[in-house]
């Protein structure tokens, strides 16, 4: 294999034999790439940085079978999402997410997206409200560029334009797994939602979190919870495993409040 530069995102780490490391890296080029780095686990390696949640730019070569890593270089390190169990486990939930959408090819702006919203979730470290929004947008954000994104605008069923009626708390669509959201309260449903609810969760495929004209973030808590759990099933259901990292954050979350 010819000597080649690749720049990434650690995803995961983990031992390869007695000494080395095997690292699972994102880029634009190859989506996900398995390597070698070689006497990773030794501590005065000059390869030891290779470690999750860094950017890293890579010299990697090889004559046959897995790639090995000759040098390395950080260009950028999440670290500060260490500092708190939530923002370390909503960033494995990025990387787990991103682990499986770029299994078979590349997606073209994951990467790119993914290292925004990291920044993110480490400015907002100390705010587990907006930890847990940051989260649940990133994953609709993350999933629409893999192809899975949720349907939030017609009825899966009649077609009929899903605009939810603010005000009228009796309304109710509902996520039936296999195929969106449908108008009102149907058989099979997975979870409902009213139309603030809905409301939230369809401004999520914009730019920014929704805020109010104070600058405070829209919704509470709980709703932000219901919310999680729409990216958990419809994760679950499309991608056809669960993530134990959407469940670890969801125990973390309540453990903190």
């Amino acid at each position: 294999m010819a000597e080649r530069r690749l720049t990434g995102l650690a995803l995961k780490v983990g031992p390869l034999g007695e000494h080395d490391r095997l690292l699972s890296v994102l880029s634009d080029d190859l989506g996900i790439s398995r390597l070698a780095v070689p006497g990773a686990r030794r501590p005065r390696s000059s390869l030891a940085a290779a470690a999750p949640l860094t950017l890293l730019e890579l010299q990697v070569g090889g004559r046959s079978g897995l790639a090995r890593v000759r040098q390395l270089r950080v260009l950028q390190s999440f670290s500060g999402l260490g500092a708190c169990l939530e923002t370390l486990s909503a960033a494995q939930v990025l990387c787990d997410l991103c682990l499986q959408l770029a299994a078979e090819d590349p997606v073209e702006g994951l990467l790119s997206t993914t290292l925004l919203h990291l920044e993110r979730l480490e400015a907002h470290a100390s705010n587990p409200e907006l930890v847990l929004a940051g989260t649940v947008q990133a994953c609709v954000h993350l999933l629409t560029l893999g192809g899975y994104g949720l349907p939030l605008q017609s009825c899966c069923l009649t077609g009929e334009p899903l605009n939810p009626p603010l005000g009228r708390w009796e309304w109710r669509c509902s996520l039936l797994p296999d195929d969106g959201f449908a108008i009102d309260d149907q058989p099979g449903a997975a979870i409902r939602l009213n139309p603030s609810e809905l409301a939230l969760l369809q401004r999520l495929t914009r730019p920014n979190l929704p805020r109010r004209q104070d600058g405070e973030l829209m919704g509470p808590p709980p709703v932000w919870r219901r919310l999680l759990t729409v990216v958990e099933i419809w994760t679950r259901t499309h991608l056809h495993r669960p993530s134990r990292a959407l469940a670890m954050l969801r125990e973390t979350l309540q453990m903190s409040g």
